[in-house]
């Protein structure tokens, strides 16, 4: 019996609604690190064909790091409404922050890097996890990192 305190677990990890986690331990049959695996092959499912939709909406982020390092963050998905979702917009800091700490040279150095607060998963995969909890197309459109003293 799978009991609702794994069930929110795996939730507060992965970011994944309730019935997913519920089914995804039902399916590995109680397996908490299949489990995982399993929902993160279903966000990968969902983005997969949500990435030829158009997404024209999103947010601009300035970040600056301790006014050496500065980021522009242009970060996109489908609706108005997203970009005003508090996990969208988080997402879109911690990314600027993730340009700032490692400065990746393009958006496919930035999607393939381990990502800073978990090096156990990369920027894609946390994509790929948001795309799946709220059903848009998110993309990286463009990113510009600034640094006090280069030429």
């Amino acid at each position: 019996m799978i009991s609702a305190e794994e069930i929110a677990k795996l939730r507060g990890e992965t970011g994944a609604g309730v019935m997913d986690c519920k089914k995804a331990l039902d399916d590995s049959k109680g397996d908490y690190e299949k489990a995982k695996e399993l929902l993160a092959k279903n966000a990968q499912v969902i983005a997969k064909g949500k990435q030829d939709r158009l997404a024209k909406q999103g947010l601009i982020e300035c970040y600056s790091h301790g006014g050496k390092i500065g980021v522009i963050l242009e970060l996109n998905c489908e609706t108005d409404f997203v970009a005003k979702n508090e996990e969208f917009k988080n997402l879109t800091h911690e990314l600027a922050m993730q340009i700032a700490s490692m400065n990746p040279k393009s958006v496919e150095e930035l999607l393939n890097m381990p990502y800073i607060r978990d090096e156990s998963i990369t920027i894609k995969t946390i994509l790929e996890q948001l795309i799946g909890k709220i059903g848009e197309n998110i993309q990286i459109k463009r990113f510009t990192r600034y640094e006090l003293g280069e030429q």
